[in-house]
């Protein structure tokens, strides 16, 4: 079995196999306590911490660890939020931040604050100016990550933190998809992290917040952590998880380098083997081991479904896995394909021999699943000179296959209006459009649902 999900999480590093280990016989002892084991304890809390401020770049004081990564996320806004109430309720965030992000937000727009969510390209970047024109007087936060989740893509992260520094506006940055590659560059405010990214052990965030950030904790008070994440320390886990990350980043720059060559393989070849998919995110400036593609006529779930079966597990944005009927919030603001949509995140030591078994059995997957996806032909009648297919009742990717099929019996510059009540195709039919080379008119309402207009153009 292959494992290619580890944005959603990195197998455990031998490192922090080790250390966890060790420390379950050193480490069980209060550390806050002054007798000889507790002195013990303190010692592994202080030298974990030390190790992971040196590989954040910050000082030790200025760094906690708490019980998850979104913990971190939750910790770190509310208490940004809170400790600049005085400056304005007004929240900034990225329409591609990770869900822990978003939910903070939708809690404090609850609350009574204001949020603005900063749109990104087509790649899933955001720019500079997009951010510069978000900030305004009252502005008391700004979020952003370092590196997308679902398609890999980097942010600008430095010179968005430059603009909120001008503006006397702290930056979060919430680093978990790259923290294990290197520091986070540029003159943020406060980091949040998850240890299981990098391969250290689950339950283990980290929250940084500098010295000078106005900063007040909204839990009950409590002594440890500095009053920023209450509870008893899960000291093995930590040492565990700063034994990691100091040995991830040790080997970071060669694997980094090796496992670009192999995301390299599949954004090139992906589209040579299989027909009618697109590769999403930043050419460029991604993470070295993430690569997303979206396949048109595929079911997201079926297709990962039997890629769990060649031997592959892989991770998808798609609608249909996300446990909910609608697209990912990611593809939605790329403006990109939500159905049949695979990313690929390799962990590090994976062998190349891996990737092109990979690209040797994914052609006849994604194959056998539009096989038995080609639905029969809906009702398609010509109404208002524009040929109307009824789709409705019909979870996408259906309505799009049946546009596809359709889409040839109309002159160049004619019309086809697609009815479907599937939310995911007010995203996937504009999103066919881009890629056929067809014009996308607009979406009008219906007494069900809704019509997507399109335009053959060739």
């Amino acid at each position: 079995m292959s494992y290619f999900d580890a944005a959603s999480a990195a197998p455990l590093h031998p490192v922090a196999r080790q250390a966890l280990l060790a420390s379950l016989d050193e480490g069980w002892a209060d550390p806050s306590r002054p007798y000889r084991e507790g002195r013990r304890a303190r010692l592994l809390l202080d030298a974990a911490r030390e190790a992971a401020a040196e590989a954040v770049g910050c000082r030790p004081d200025e760094l906690v660890f708490t019980s998850s990564g979104t913990r971190a996320v939750h910790t770190g806004i509310a208490g940004a939020l809170a400790g600049r109430r005085r400056i304005g309720r007004h929240l900034i965030v990225s329409a591609v931040e990770h869900s822990s992000v978003l939910h903070s937000a939708e809690a404090w727009e609850a609350d009574g604050g204001t949020v603005t969510q900063v749109p990104v390209d087509r790649t899933g970047a955001v720019t500079v100016r997009g951010y510069e024109d978000a900030l305004r007087p009252d502005t008391a936060l700004a979020c952003l990550q370092s590196a997308n989740h679902e398609v890999g893509t980097e942010q600008p992260v430095a010179a968005v933190a430059e603009a909120c520094r001008a503006a006397g506006v702290p930056l979060l940055v919430d680093a978990a998809q790259s923290l294990g590659w290197g520091p986070v560059e540029g003159d943020w405010s406060l980091l949040a992290a998850s240890a299981h990214k990098w391969g250290g052990p689950s339950g283990v965030g980290l929250l940084v917040v500098r010295k000078g950030v106005r900063f007040a904790p909204q839990d009950p008070a409590d002594e440890r952590e500095s009053g920023r994440s209450p509870g008893f320390e899960n000291l093995p886990a930590v040492v565990a998880a700063a034994a990691s990350l100091r040995a991830v980043r040790a080997e970071a720059e060669l694997e980094a380098a090796r496992l670009r060559e192999l995301t390299e393989r599949i954004r090139s070849r992906v589209p040579a083997l299989v027909p009618d998919v697109e590769v999403v995110g930043d050419p460029a400036r991604r993470l070295p081991g993430t690569v997303t593609f979206s396949c048109l006529y595929v079911d997201g779930e079926t297709l990962l479904h039997e890629l769990d079966r060649a031997g592959f597990s892989v991770s998808s944005g798609s609608s249909c896995t996300s446990s909910t009927l609608t697209p990912s919030h990611v593809l939605r603001a790329m403006g990109v394909l939500s159905e049949g949509n695979v990313r690929v995140s390799l962990p590090p030591g994976t062998p190349a021999e891996d990737v092109e078994r990979f690209l040797e059995v994914l052609p006849g997957v994604v194959a056998a699943v539009r096989d038995k996806l080609a639905a029969p032909a809906s009702e398609a009648v010509v109404r208002d000179d524009a040929l109307v297919v009824d789709a409705l009742g019909r979870r996408c990717p259906i309505p799009v296959i049946e546009l596809a099929k359709v889409i040839g019996e109309v002159p160049v510059g004619g019309r086809v209006r697609v009815l479907s009540d599937d939310e995911a195709a007010r995203l996937d039919i504009p999103a066919w459009c881009e890629m056929r080379g067809q014009e996308y008119v607009g979406e009008e309402p219906t007494d069900r649902g809704s019509a997507y207009v399109v335009r053959r153009l060739s």
